[in-house]
This record gives C-alpha cells, structure tokens and sequence, in this order.
C-alpha cells in the first residue's frame, strides 16, 4: 500500500499490515492522520528514510508512507536495521 489513504484502510482491513514506513520528513498533517491508527492497531513503525526514498521504491517523486501486508517481505524489511519509529517492537 502507498500513501496516507492507502495505508490507512490496508490497518483498518481484516489482515491489517505487517509494517509501516513512515518518511522522516513527511508533513506533519500526513503523520497525524496515519501513525496514531498505526499505534492504536499494533504496527510496527520504521522511519530513518525519507519521502524521495520511500518514493524512489515505488516510482513515484515523494511518498510519506508504504504499507507492507506480507509478513515475509516486512521481515526481510526490518532486517535492513531502519530503526523503529514507533509501535511495537515485534520479532517474527
């Protein structure tokens, strides 16, 4: 899932999301709206990357968030060492 809105239903879905990236330099309305439902859901948060980062992953110029459902590929993710921005702090 990219973006705010994306990743926002993709938490409020049945299967939920595995991981969140959260760009570091993302508007703080964008953080506001995504990372307290994050929280409250029980997603883990990476940050240490910004939004030309997350959107240079995906093909597009900026990108504040990206939602990861695949319990595999968020693994494979957090073993990159992002650090944790926030949520819990769960080894799979």
């Amino acid at each position: 899932m990219v973006g705010v809105e994306q990743v926002r239903a993709a938490a409020r879905s049945r299967g939920g999301l595995a991981l969140a990236l959260v760009a570091d330099d993302a508007a703080a309305h964008s953080v506001a709206k995504v990372v307290p439902l994050l929280v409250a859901k029980g997603v883990t948060i990476l940050g240490g990357i910004t939004a030309g980062e997350l959107g240079a992953v995906v093909g597009k110029e900026q990108v504040a968030t990206i939602g990861v459902v695949d319990p595999a590929l968020a693994k494979g993710i957090r073993a990159l060492g992002l650090p944790v921005r926030e949520g819990p702090r769960r080894v799979d």
